[in-house]
Formats: structure tokens, C-alpha cells, sequence
């Protein structure tokens, strides 16, 4: 099956995602790191952001690869230099761009077509696969996401509270309101409020949906 996890930044979808797919022997997809790839090899080749054809071009040349944690674009490992400030801005004005977000839906759809895979990212139980088995929404407080993130060894850049919370902020309002595929919970989703739980009470309830599934 397709178990789709969605949400905003600081819910915990990459740690939780990462167990699950691990529990039932699934493949892991993050899809927010295709955008940020995208983003990252944009900067190096200085193609302005707002060159939506360029950027499409860029999205179609980019070779993603991604294992555990580590990122490889091209080759090349950017596992750091993708989980910065600068680039969680730019990968929010790539992400809004329609033709770049065709060309990487249609890049995850064939990475979840044979099934067995855990995706996550913003739009996979709504647009690249409405009809998952297994649907899945995580939230938190605004305060709660914003401490983790500033907790986060695998961003850099500032751990300030208060920056923290205002970036994660102008992303939440960046991706609810694009005018493709914008982060929404589907309506037959199913919300797990992370605010005050452990990873492994949110994995265990994700599993407990997924059994239900089975």
C-alpha cells in the first residue's frame, strides 16, 4: 500500500515517517527534500527563482537521492547544505511554481507506483496519491513546532526562538496559500496533534491506523 503523511514543517513527519516505513519493511520518500534539491541546484547554477520554465528545466536535470538521512544530488552529498534558512525560503518560492511541481509529482507518483512506500510531504494524500490506503495528517502548536526545529541538529543556521517560530511562520503561510496543490489535510485523512508526544507514541498511533488498514 501507499501510506501518505503530510504536514508543516516541525511536526515530526521525516522522524516518524523514517519508523514506519522501517516497522513494515517499507520504502521511505521525503518529498520536501526534491523541492529543496531543486532550490539548491538553482542557487549553484544562479537561475533567478522567479524563471518558473528555467526552474522546470532544473527540477527535470536534478538526480535525487535520498538514504536514511543523507541526500545526494547528482552525486554530490548537500545533506547540510539543503537544511538551511536560505534554503527552506527558496525551496517555498520553488514549491509554488505549477510546472516545477508537475515535473516533481510526476517524479514521486513513479517512485510510489509499485507501492510499499511511506511518502511524505504537503500534498501527497491530496494530489500525488488521493487514493493512499493510508492517509495520514500530523500538526502541532505553532510553539511546539518552532521548539523543535530550533532543537534540530540537522538544520542549521539560527536556534533562536522567536526567528525560529517567525521562518516557520512564512512558510505555513507560503504553502497554504500557492495556487497548486496547497498544504491541506485531506478530507478522509486521518490528525494525529503531535503537541506533547514522544516519537514513539506518534509512530504506535500511525501503526495502529496502518494495522486497521492491513
Amino acid at each position: 500500500m501507499v501510506i501518505a503523511i503530510d504536514g508543516p514543517s516541525g511536526v515530526g513527519k521525516g522522524t516518524v515517517a523514517r519508523a514506519v516505513a522501517a516497522a513494515l519493511g517499507y520504502r521511505h520518500v521525503d518529498t520536501g527534500v526534491m523541492y529543496r534539491a531543486v532550490a539548491w541546484k538553482a542557487g549553484r547554477e544562479q537561475v533567478p527563482l522567479g524563471d518558473e520554465a528555467a526552474i522546470a528545466d532544473v527540477a527535470e536535470r536534478t538526480d535525487v537521492e535520498a538514504s536514511g538521512t543523507a541526500l545526494r544530488v547528482d552525486g554530490e552529498d548537500v545533506s547540510a547544505a539543503i537544511r538551511t534558512p536560505e534554503i527552506d525560503r527558496a525551496a517555498a518560492l520553488v514549491a509554488r511554481l505549477p510546472r516545477v511541481r508537475a515535473v516533481l509529482v510526476a517524479k514521486q507518483r513513479r517512485l510510489g507506483s509499485a507501492g510499499r512506500v511511506v511518502m511524505e510531504g504537503r500534498d501527497i494524500g491530496t494530489v500525488v496519491f488521493p487514493d493512499a490506503a493510508v492517509k495520514i495528517y500530523l500538526d502541532a502548536a505553532p510553539e511546539e513546532r518552532a521548539r523543535r526545529r530550533s532543537l534540530d541538529p540537522a538544520h542549521a543556521g539560527s536556534h533562536d526562538l522567536a526567528t525560529v517560530r517567525t521562518e516557520l511562520d512564512a512558510r505555513d503561510r507560503s504553502d497554504r496559500t500557492r495556487s497548486v496543490a496547497p498544504l491541506a489535510m485531506a478530507p478522509d485523512a486521518h490528525l494525529i496533534d503531535t503537541t506533547g508526544l514522544t516519537v514513539v507514541e506518534v509512530v504506535d498511533r500511525v501503526m495502529a491506523i496502518v494495522r486497521g488498514t492491513l
